[in-house]
């Protein structure tokens, strides 16, 4: 029987932006390794990763909607590659479209207001089709996307069935609360009119609001994050205050397995016998092979999206001060995201050869070899409730150059703090002078000290992200809400997820299609070349 049904927009890696479905990926899973099986279930987007794979229709039902009646069915995934149950809601005309939020040329679908109601509407009505003694225990709900199902279970009458069924709430991210005008009602179901100011928060629909006023737990990916949000989360400090009691910060985990630098199989070199310092010399040496950067000088690198809520738009002109005024390390960012800062990255691609190179791409292969051969990763993020890419670099030894919030915060303790006990470089006003001095401050020990650096690596590869620390916090959260969940039958371990890399033997390059360093095609058939030099002699290679 499944105890947790974990409910979200997206799940690696069959549907990914951000580190929400890094979350959803890997959470079920390792609660199902403990003996609590776990579940997810995400809308059936018209994407790679979902036509690769065979579906088996396990439910179908329609919802009604205004005037009209949309036909939905739920199907599960056949062969559970995931290492859990893992399920999908195909609502034909409002997800098979080529995108998760946008379309392909980046302007964000008309009808998201109806897309999540509908949604969330047939999970609630596939459960409800559950034998009473076989619903899940638990329904845990990820971000605004489903942050009506708390509202709708207890509060409209065709899901009363589901009223005492715990509801779990995690804000992965407080800047995005779904709101909408009083105009898109007629989408609800019917529900109870005395119940409606639990739906308006100052005049606007606002599921984030209602489901911190409805769902029995309430939890955030940091506890830092979580103090953020009382204190600046967009006009909802004072309901974040009031619902105090019902709230925790949970930092994430990262999963072990496909972040394992000793078997990592999209990345050149990996670690053998624990030599650390080859595993990085070799792995850079790949990335300024392949970006035409010197070796005698660290590399930086951005991995995210370029938006402004990365921070990533300060960069341009801090990667100029610092190069200008003479200093001595290189830079490299991987992403995609706001036209106006992809361009200022293209554009100084050219502008400094040899010191500055960016991928314009979302390329989960190349990410791992980034972060295997940079020597440091820069998160310069203006909000940053978790992260995860702190973690996975430290993973991969490649040391964090942060700005002192949320998750980052709580992750990074700064190398100069008493104690001994620094795992990156932390800066706190967000302005060109404070990233100006944590870059000088990183690029100075490189150069002067490599002990110190040799030190650091040793230390954040040998700490524990993993899931295995985090689950039983979440535990404790349902059981805390009244949810019965208790470990069975340790089941099989699941199967191993698809690693990045695999795209790379079907075919598809590590290095993306666009590449702003020298010719394209001459880059890519640098990478496939890697590529098959490393797949020819695995012997070399663990």
């Amino acid at each position: 029987m499944i105890q947790v049904l974990h409910i979200s927009a997206e799940c690696y890696p069959a549907a990914k932006t951000g580190g929400l479905a890094d979350v959803v990926g890997s959470l079920p899973k390792y609660q199902s390794e403990s003996g609590v099986l776990s579940a997810a279930i995400i809308p059936k987007y018209a994407l790679k990763w979902m036509h690769q794979h065979e579906w088996v229709t396990v439910y179908g039902g329609s919802i009604r909607v205004d005037w009209r009646t949309v036909g939905f069915t739920v199907q599960q995934e056949k062969n559970n590659t995931l290492g859990f149950p893992f399920f999908v809601v195909d609502i034909p005309g409002l997800y098979d479209r080529p995108g998760i939020y946008n379309d392909p040329s980046g302007h964000p679908y008309g009808d998201e207001v109806e897309r999540y109601i509908v949604f969330q509407q047939a999970v609630l009505q596939w459960v409800l089709s559950f034998p009473e003694h076989e619903r899940p225990r638990v329904l845990h709900c990820h971000d605004h996307h489903t942050g009506l199902i708390p509202f709708m279970v207890k509060y409209c009458p065709q899901y009363n069935g589901l009223a005492m069924i715990p509801t779990v709430f995690t804000i992965h991210n407080g800047q995005y609360q779904g709101m909408f005008g009083r105009s898109s009602l007629h989408l609800m179901p019917f529900f109870e009119s005395s119940a409606f100011g639990l739906l308006d928060w100052n005049g606007i629909i606002n599921p984030m609001a209602s489901a911190l006023r409805c769902a029995w737990a309430v939890t955030t990916v940091s506890e830092t994050y979580l103090y953020e949000l009382h204190q600046s989360s967009l006009g909802l400090e004072g309901l974040f205050r009031d619902e105090w009691r019902k709230q925790s910060g949970i930092i994430n985990g990262i999963d072990a397995r496909v972040w394992d630098p000793a078997i990592d199989p999209s990345i050149q070199y990996r670690l053998e016998n624990n030599d650390i310092q080859a595993f990085k010399l070799k792995n850079k040496k790949v990335l300024c092979e392949w970006f035409s950067l010197p070796e005698d000088q660290p590399i930086i690198s951005f991995i995210g999206r370029l938006v402004g809520e990365k921070g990533c738009d300060m960069l341009p002109d801090a990667y100029r001060n610092y190069i200008h005024a003479g200093g001595k390390a290189s830079f490299l960012v991987l992403g995609t995201g706001e036209p106006w800062t992809q361009n200022q990255f293209r554009s100084m691609t050219y502008q400094y050869p040899g010191r500055f190179n960016a991928i314009i791409d979302y390329n989960e292969g190349l990410a791992h070899q980034i972060y295997a051969g940079s020597d440091y990763l820069i998160m310069p993020s203006r909000v940053e409730p978790c992260g995860l890419n702190q973690m996975y670099s430290m993973r991969y030894g490649t040391i964090p150059i942060v700005h002192t919030v949320g998750g980052l915060k709580d992750t990074v303790p700064d190398i100069g703090e008493p104690g001994g006990n620094g795992r990156g470089i932390r800066f706190d006003q967000f302005n060109l002078g404070d990233i100006g001095w944590a870059i000088h401050r990183a690029a100075s020990m490189w150069h002067s000290d490599p002990h110190a650096v040799a030190t650091i690596r040793e230390r954040i590869m040998a700490l524990d992200f993993s899931w295995e620390r985090t689950i039983e916090q979440y535990f404790t959260v349902y059981r805390n809400a009244g949810a019965a969940i208790r470990a069975e039958r340790r089941p099989t371990p699941p199967k191993q997820v698809e690693a990045p890399v695999e795209a790379a033997k079907k075919s598809e390059k590590l290095i993306p299609k666009e590449t702003t360093t020298g010719t394209p095609a001459k880059k890519a058939a640098k990478a496939d070349a890697a590529t098959k030099k490393t797949n020819a002699k695995p012997s070399k290679k663990k």
